[in-house]
């Protein structure tokens, strides 16, 4: 059955010249259609030199958008709309907008986890993967707006000690989910282990990281450390990606608050099946619509941070 869904897909792209976008935090049976695998950053610059007529994007509708922003020439699909992000919710572009207005000076770095309306509120993107390099590239004495996420952000100004940095109040659900003490716990039965962290996490969770960084990044280190058992402190996707990498590496989820609500996982991320990529392939919709004002305001701010790293 998944052998046919697999085939009718791949004929649909040769069809209709269409890619597929996917993040690692999709089921591990739509990662293995994708042409593309990665974190937002590698997905966004890689979303600008696709060859194709259309990109189906497998994800949320945030990084939906950043595709179309970056192709407005190519035709952008997502299988599900309704595929939210907790985090670009937790910043309502019309709120964003009053709370930059109260710091004038301040330029705004913001998470790419963001709707297209608050990128166009923007100096300059980041991801997890680069937010160091960006708060980085601006003057010390500079003020700093850094949006949504409060974790990530209090991460990089304690990295860089920004005392003119304001912090947005938001939070990824899934990374505030773990639980410190199972942890802790499962640390003291598996001594051996390293443990790798997203910085979405909060900040007493990331203390208990041997690595701490973007999903791209614990990848990397997973592969070049000489550690063989990895307790992962991140959404469960990314374990399809680390067992088929490193096959001979055993790696633990770490566990939640409640354990019996499997709250590790986005379950956003998981509304993308192979039946929804192939109904999207065939009617080439839904589509992303994005007026030219705010794209292009938007496309100003991604293009920054890509220019950065």
């Amino acid at each position: 059955m998944v052998e046919n869904l697999r085939e009718r897909i791949e004929t649909l792209k040769r069809e209709k010249n269409a890619v597929i976008l996917a993040h690692y935090y999709t089921n591990p049976e739509v990662q293995a259609v994708a042409d593309f695998l990665g974190d937002s950053l590698a997905l966004s610059v890689k979303a600008q030199s696709v060859d194709a007529d259309v990109i189906l994007f497998a994800g949320v509708n945030f990084m939906a958008e950043t595709a179309k922003v970056l192709c407005p020439d190519k035709r952008v699909l997502i299988p599900c709309p309704e595929a939210g992000c907790s985090l670009a919710e937790s910043c309502n572009a019309a709120e964003f907008a009053a709370f930059k207005a109260q710091y004038p000076d301040h330029k705004v770095v913001s998470y790419v986890n963001t709707t297209v309306g608050v990128k166009a509120l923007t100096d300059v993107c980041c991801t997890s993967s680069n937010a160091l390099e960006v708060v980085k590239s601006f003057p010390e004495d500079q003020p700093l707006i850094f949006a949504p996420d409060r974790n990530l952000g209090s991460y990089i100004k304690k990295l860089t000690g920004r005392t003119n940095m304001v912090l947005w109040d938001g939070a990824c659900l899934v990374h505030e989910a773990f639980s410190l003490e199972g942890l802790q716990a499962l640390k003291k039965s598996h001594p051996e282990a390293k443990v790798v962290v997203h910085p979405e996490c909060k900040e007493a969770l990331v203390q208990e990281a041997d690595f701490a960084g973007s999903t791209a990044a614990i990848l990397e280190y997973c592969g070049s450390s000489e550690a063989d058992t990895f307790i992962v402190v991140t959404e469960a996707g990314i374990l399809a990606e680390m067992e088929k990498r490193f096959p001979e590496k055993k790696f633990i989820p770490a566990p939640t608050v409640d354990p019996a609500c499997r709250c590790n996982e986005c379950k956003d991320m998981k509304l993308v099946t192979l039946e929804n990529i192939i109904t999207t392939l065939e009617t080439l919709s839904p589509e992303v619509v994005i007026d030219e004002e705010t794209r292009k305001a938007a496309e100003r701010s991604i293009l920054n941070m890509i220019a950065i790293q």
